[in-house]
């Protein structure tokens, strides 16, 4: 049986379920693309539509379509192939109007090689672009701050049940199946908006059942639950090395996933000498993956799987009989509590690295510790203006890099002076936002040059401690004091310390 959801693709836009909004936004961009010759960045959950929206759009325009994935190769192979279909001029391309769309999915996974200069060389091709061009991602924020600038935005929001509904009915009169209003409404809401993952589940269930009905759903949610169950019983307590491998296999699981549930449920059932080994085989089986995201060879996945289930079944000694209560991966709960905190750490560590020329993960590891550090609470106020300044950071921002709270009167204040700041230095500096304006002069020697003095030879690359000087023995007024007490609990860049 074929892929439903590549079989039942949207060939127009009008076909495009839940975003019409979004669908209408995608299509006055490129019907307008002359007048303003900008990329555009189409970002949204995964599954709800937004590759299928780009493919459809070119179709209803007569358009070619060239499609890469930042995720396909090395990050210098993809920006020459963007940058050769982008550079081509109309005469080159076989559309209407002489138009080629490239679209460039998984855009968002440039933020991992960023390091490398592929980010910045991105934004460089999608600004000279003469193609108009489509950049698909799930996360915004993970796309560096100078590439979103310089592209259109697009929001594909999550497809609602009432959207999806409709769409499996249909598929399911082209596929002359039978079925129950029930059963496609209880699988749309059990997709939480993602419209592909809904098509595919009812091609599972499908597959299984001559009349869908609802316990036709249901029983197929809870085989899906219990297999991971049934799994962590037969590799904790009852397979040999061999059987837990092979149970393994059953598993819809990747590996990534699989490494989670059994590092949070084997101490379980595993103590002493057992757990200890048990856990090394884990450690074997982190490094293997984390080989795989460093060469993304695959192949190396098979190692990983034979370390976190043969191994970990042979390090158990003895029966372990009766029920364990096996729950998921505490790591995953974690991970939805931080994501928002995550993100603007991200994007503030985007931000200085951009300016001061080094890579994402020196800006994140070494920078933000020190600027954390020198602007707590934000009782070195000038300092903390200077840099709210120079890395145009909101309340939110300054709030996570001082641990203050960001409703505050002193974060507000702060934020409102590093505006008036900026604003005064881009002027006089020309963007020299940790600068006095009697910090440097220039004279013009006779024929109109200008020579800076070299007493006052100063860059944009000083660091903060300069600043630091002439704010570290200010005294908090008591206003600012008071709201000192109010601060602490408050989520900032220590949680990540």
């Amino acid at each position: 049986m074929s892929d439903w959801t590549e079989k039942y693709r949207p060939t127009t836009l009008s076909e495009v379920r839940g975003n019409n909004k979004a669908r209408d936004q995608l299509e006055e961009w490129a019907r307008t693309w002359d007048d303003h010759r900008e990329s555009v960045i189409v970002h949204g959950s995964p599954g709800v539509g937004k590759t299928s929206a780009a493919h459809a759009l070119a179709n209803d325009l007569g358009w070619p379509v060239m499609e890469l994935n930042a995720s396909d190769s090395r990050g210098a192979d993809v920006i020459e192939k963007i940058a050769g279909e982008a550079a081509k001029s109309g005469t080159l391309t076989g559309g209407e109007a002489g138009r080629r769309l490239v679209i460039l999915d998984e855009a968002d996974n440039f933020h991992g090689n960023a390091d490398y200069g592929g980010s910045a060389e991105v934004t460089r091709v999608v600004k000279d672009a003469n193609q108009p061009i489509v950049l698909v991602a799930n996360e915004f924020y993970d796309m560096s701050q100078s590439l979103r600038n310089a592209c259109e935005t697009v929001e594909f929001r999550d497809v609602s049940a009432r959207s999806i509904v409709p769409v499996l009915r249909d598929i399911c009169r082209r596929e002359d199946i039978e079925f129950e209003d029930a059963a496609l409404k209880k699988i749309a809401e059990s997709t939480s908006g993602d419209l592909r993952s809904a098509v595919n589940d009812l091609q599972a269930v499908a597959e299984t059942a001559d009349r869908l009905t609802v316990e036709d759903v249901v029983t197929s949610e809870r085989d899906t639950t219990e297999g991971i169950f049934d799994f962590l019983d037969a590799l904790i307590k009852e397979e040999d090395a061999e059987g837990a491998l092979r149970a393994s296999y059953d598993v819809d699981e990747n590996p990534d996933e699989m490494l989670n549930w059994i590092e949070d449920n084997v101490p379980k059932d595993y103590e002493g000498e057992e757990l200890a080994d048990a856990y090394e085989f884990l450690s074997n089986a982190d490094r293997w993956l984390g080989r795989v995201r460093a060469t993304q060879d695959y192949s190396y996945w098979r190692y990983a799987t034979d370390n976190m289930t043969a191994g970990v079944a042979a390090s158990r000694r003895g029966n372990k009989g009766g029920w364990t209560r096996y729950g998921p991966p505490s790591y995953w709960s974690k991970l939805g509590r931080t994501k928002g905190t995550r993100n603007t750490r991200d994007a503030i560590a985007e931000r200085i690295a951009e300016r001061e020329g080094t890579s994402v993960a020196t800006a994140r590891r070494e920078i933000l510790p020190f600027l954390s550090a020198m602007t707590h609470h934000c009782k070195n106020r000038e300092l903390t203006v200077r840099m709210a300044a120079v890395y145009e950071l909101d309340e939110a921002e300054v709030s996570f890099v001082t641990g203050s709270g960001k409703d505050t009167n002193k974060v507000q204040s702060i934020v409102e002076d590093a505006e008036d700041l900026l604003a005064e230095e881009t002027v006089e500096h020309s963007g020299g936002a940790f600068f006095d304006a009697g910090d440097s002069s220039t004279d013009r020697d006779g024929d109109g040059t200008a020579e800076t003095d070299a007493s006052d030879d100063s860059s944009d690359q000083e660091t903060l401690a300069a600043a630091t000087d002439s704010g570290s023995d200010t005294t908090p007024s008591e206003s600012e004091t008071a709201a000192d007490d109010t601060d602490d609990g408050q989520a900032g860049l220590s949680d990540f310390m």
